[in-house]
């Protein structure tokens, strides 16, 4: 995919596996100085590595590493001080991070198991939207990807509070689309699809990896929606599928 994003400053949560990994190569491939924010500082080291070598290979990509927890909500406000001290501006935010809980009934999961959820999959989520859109609205093409789930609409069986925590993120994104439809700032959900990660072997232990696409692939598609080009807002990508779906109002 031909995207230029030379000059471009990307934030990347969870950046240190998984789809946030490989995203944030991606972004660094096109030329984005990618901020990567993960609790694990072995992972955010290799992801630097990789992006040096790169970068030595093409001249494009920078990293600058930020090891936090995303419960550390205070954290992610002198994160958003720090990025305006340093650059004044954002242009692409990537809020990936997040945890699965338990496959339980609701009855069955412990409040402090349902707290986290929600203060990792929501409540930093919008902690760190109020951080930066000062920031993503100083870019000439700002782009906000967040990341969803299916399970926010089939709300199936035993994953409760990780579709109720996915649907409300959800919600987020659209508000938060339809406050900025008059900036050039595009903000969009993405459901990766059932991919092959740590969560996902977490979540369904019987299931085969090798027939689920690597986090690499799905990394690919999703770097897209970080073009300036794009237009769309207010909407969520299906990576898997490779396409665009509306919300609806329930029938």
């Amino acid at each position: 995919m031909s995207i230029d994003l030379t000059g471009r400053l990307a934030l990347v949560t969870g950046a240190s596996r998984g789809i946030g990994y490989f995203l944030s190569r991606e972004l660094a491939k096109r030329g984005a100085h990618v901020v990567a924010v993960a609790r694990t500082v072995g992972g955010l080291e290799e992801l630097d590595d990789e992006i040096k070598a790169e970068n030595a290979r093409t001249g494009k990509g920078e990293a600058t590493l930020v090891p936090l927890d995303l419960t550390d909500m205070e954290g992610i406000d002198r994160l958003g001080g720090a990025l305006h001290e340093r650059w004044g501006k954002l242009d692409i935010m990537v809020a990936n991070a997040g945890v699965l809980g338990v496959i339980a009934p609701l009855g069955h999961v412990e409040a402090k198991v349902f707290d986290k959820v929600m203060a990792v999959n929501v409540t930093s989520t919008w902690r760190l939207i109020r951080s930066v859109d000062p920031l993503l609205r100083q870019s000439d093409a700002a782009r906000a990807i967040v990341l969803s789930s299916g399970a926010a609409h089939s709300a199936r069986a035993f994953w409760g509070p990780y579709a109720a925590s996915k649907a409300a993120v959800e919600a987020m994104v659209r508000s938060w689309a339809d406050e900025t439809r008059n900036y050039p700032l595009r903000v969009n959900a993405v459901d990766p699809g059932a991919t092959r990660t740590a969560m996902r072997a977490l979540a369904v232990p019987g299931e085969n990896p090798n027939t689920l696409p690597h986090p690499s692939e799905i990394a690919q598609r999703i770097v897209g929606l970080a073009s300036p080009e794009l237009t769309r807002t207010g909407e969520i990508y299906q990576a898997r599928h490779d396409r665009w779906v509306s919300y609806r109002i329930p029938e």
